[in-house]
């Protein structure tokens, strides 16, 4: 028996892997979070499935649901949002498993920065403008933060920010971020991500409190970069012309000549 961690991607029903529908198909148990995973995706159970959505479960007895299908021999698929490196309560599960000596996997999954870049269109990395995405969030009654990892802090990097589960507490993230980016860095708000009822607000640190007024406060990610809106960015040397590298050597002296490592 196998208990099998599914990262199920963040929303559309088609953004999960084929190992996961392949894992969820295998299990005659399967455990989901109701209230972020579509229904679309329980239609991969096979016929007679138990099916159990733990929104409403403890942990204690979300353990429990598992231990009963470790006693009968039945495979475990356990769905969470997204994937399951980041905010998934992945991590208390595993030690309780371990605990139990109860054997599981891990399926990665398409985790929601990605999804909402997406359907921004734009890449979060742009020369010389930011080269890393820090994801991030803001204090809640679920989890505090570690007293050195604030946003202020993050801002004074000047990366590309993902900040999740905090689209509630706009006000402070704005007035947090705006002295290390200024009042007319781009910023994007998008809910749902790949949903049918995905929505986008795009505005600046000044302007992006009255662009969402009146939208949800809730399953929101917030996106703050100066590569959000940029057009005349510097191109990578990756496809330059005249960038020597292994797999288009540009002399016969260079070292990637002759297929070299």
């Amino acid at each position: 028996m196998t208990v099998h961690f599914i990262g199920a991607g963040p929303g559309a029903p088609d953004l999960l892997t084929l190992r996961g529908r392949d894992r969820i198909a295998g299990s005659p148990v399967c455990l989901y979070a109701g209230s972020l995973i579509p229904a679309a995706m329980l239609d991969h159970c096979p016929p007679g499935a138990r099916i159990v959505n733990t929104a409403p479960l403890s942990l204690d007895e979300i353990i429990a649901e598992i231990q009963t299908a470790h006693d009968a021999g039945q495979d475990v698929a356990r769905l969470h949002s997204g994937d399951l490196s980041i905010w998934s309560a992945m991590g208390e599960q595993l030690r309780r498993l371990r605990a139990l000596n109860i054997t599981f996997t891990i399926t990665p999954g398409v985790p929601a920065f990605a999804a909402a870049a997406a359907a921004l269109e734009v890449e979060l990395t742009l020369p010389e403008l930011a080269q890393s995405v820090v994801l991030t969030r803001t204090p809640g009654r679920a989890s505090t933060m570690p007293p050195a990892e604030t946003l202020t802090a993050f801002a004074a990097t000047g990366a590309t920010l993902a900040i999740h589960l905090s689209v509630h507490n706009l006000a402070q993230v704005i007035a947090d971020l705006t002295p290390s980016y200024g009042s007319e860095c781009p910023v994007a708000i998008v809910w749902r991500a790949s949903w049918p009822d995905q929505q986008i607000a795009r505005a600046t640190l000044a302007t992006i409190a009255d662009a969402v007024a009146g939208k949800p406060d809730r399953t929101a990610l917030i996106l703050v970069s100066q590569a959000l809106a940029a057009h005349d960015f510097a191109e990578s040397s990756l496809y330059a012309q005249g960038y020597d590298r292994r797999f288009r050597p540009q002399s016969a002296d260079s070292k990637f000549a002759g297929g070299e490592a």
